[in-house]
């Protein structure tokens, strides 16, 4: 992880607002940029670029993986060059959830969609989350689902 202050604004007396760069980069070539905010022992997330998107489990982690480090950036100094962290807490993170490929990751998916439709929630964005894919990609995968036999098809032939 990337460290980098962006700029900073003194309040009257001594209470001062920094923001930071932050880029975190994943053995996988994920990657996630953001402007974080740090005021008073809180951190707050601006803005964030994430790449292959975030999911929603990641996305409400986000803050617990660069609060420790720009906290401790933060207690050093902002003078000081980027400081660079190899891994978050709990060990070395991935953007995105392994998911598996194949006849497996096609019954995964088809698991998801239907779980999601009997919960009467989007079953398309249940596969989004499950696999941190873009919505474009998640569909690819529904459709092969479907193509494999693991879900009914679409449409019915007349």
């Amino acid at each position: 992880m990337s460290v980098r202050p962006a700029w900073e604004l003194r309040e009257s007396g001594d209470s001062a607002v920094t923001w930071f760069d932050v880029r975190l980069a994943f053995a996988d070539g994920a990657g996630v940029d953001l402007l974080a905010v740090v005021s008073e022992d809180c951190v707050s997330i601006e803005d964030v670029h994430a790449r292959p998107p975030l999911s929603l489990v990641d996305l409400a982690e986000l803050a617990d993986w660069i609060e420790g480090p720009l906290l401790d950036r933060c207690a050093g100094g902002a003078g000081a060059e980027a400081e660079e962290v190899t891994d978050g807490p709990g060990g070395p993170r991935r953007a995105r959830p392994a998911w598996p490929s194949g006849r497996e990751g096609r019954r995964l998916i088809a698991r998801e969609y239907r779980a999601a439709q009997r919960e009467g929630g989007d079953p398309v964005l249940a596969v989004m989350c499950a696999t941190g894919y873009s919505r474009r990609r998640s569909l690819r995968l529904i459709a092969q689902a479907r193509d494999a036999g693991y879900l009914t098809p679409r449409h019915a032939k007349r």
